[in-house]
């Protein structure tokens, strides 16, 4: 018994000082954000001496920061909606049904994992400008959802491909739909996969510069990397008022990761077992 406490000692040990290690610059990143600059300056790794709120109180008011919020949510809320309401679909019928096209959208979706989207760039922004899409949420909605249709329907796929057969046919036994089968039965099944659909399609999205960048030209639907780039431009000195942007920015990530870890983590441990 003795041997092996001391093994998986090591172990807890390993990982909690790894733990440590990617906790860290956030730790720091968080109270950075309640020092003034001076004093950041002056003592860049220790306590602040004083918390003080001013640093995210000028950030939400002079930076407008409630606005890009508020872009940033319902552009990757929606974004990420779309793509679960497009993706499971899609995934549902190439896993369990088989028809005469099924290995050739397969591969289209394959392809879609393989060549960056951002190759397309110039096609795609002639298309949204033809559409009158410009400057506006439906833009980027569009092109993100497209952007994670191949990895989501990829990934939910072969969640969809390892549920038992049985339970479809008690579902038509009692006389469920083939949409009935899926939402009722099929789709609950699947949340794990669902949930790592949203996390890794999410923070990309969240933290994306180059998309609202092309697509938007006024203040009124900013996402906050684009938002926030002009401040943190005009205060570059004010190291306070960048890290409080920074603190804000990351906090609905983190709520969202929070809410979903356990799906999240009941997903890749699936994937790697039954893939």
């Amino acid at each position: 018994m003795r041997s092996r406490a001391v093994p998986t000692t090591f172990i807890y040990l390993f990982l909690a000082l790894l733990a440590l290690v990617f906790l860290y610059p956030v730790i720091l990143m968080v109270l950075t954000a309640f020092k003034t600059t001076p004093e950041i300056f002056r003592n860049p790794f220790g306590l602040p001496e004083a918390f003080s709120w001013k640093g995210f109180q000028n950030v939400w008011e002079r930076a407008r920061f409630g606005l890009y919020l508020r872009n940033s949510v319902i552009i990757t809320g929606a974004s990420a909606l779309l793509l679960l309401a497009t993706a499971a679909p899609a995934a549902y019928a190439l896993a369990r049904y088989t028809f005469r096209l099924k290995t050739v959208l397969f591969v289209f979706f394959l392809a879609g994992i393989m060549i960056p989207i951002r190759l397309g760039i110039l096609p795609l922004y002639l298309l949204m400008r033809d559409l009158g899409l410009l400057d506006s949420p439906f833009a980027l909605i569009l092109t993100y959802t497209a952007s994670g249709m191949p990895m989501s329907v990829f990934l939910l796929s072969v969640f969809f491909r390892n549920l038992p057969r049985e339970l479809e046919d008690a579902a038509r036994i009692d006389g469920c739909s083939e949409g009935q089968t899926f939402v009722r039965i099929m789709l609950p099944l699947v949340r794990p996969g669902l949930a790592t659909v949203v996390i890794v399609n999410v923070v990309p999205w969240w933290n994306d510069f180059f998309f609202p960048l092309l697509f938007l030209t006024t203040d009124r639907w900013k996402t906050i990397p684009l938002g926030m780039q002009v401040f943190f431009g005009q205060h570059l000195i004010d190291w306070s008022l960048v890290f409080s942007g920074m603190v804000l920015a990351s906090l609905p990530l983190l709520v969202v990761y929070l809410i979903m870890s356990r799906q999240f983590i009941a997903g890749l441990t699936a994937g790697a077992v039954k893939g």
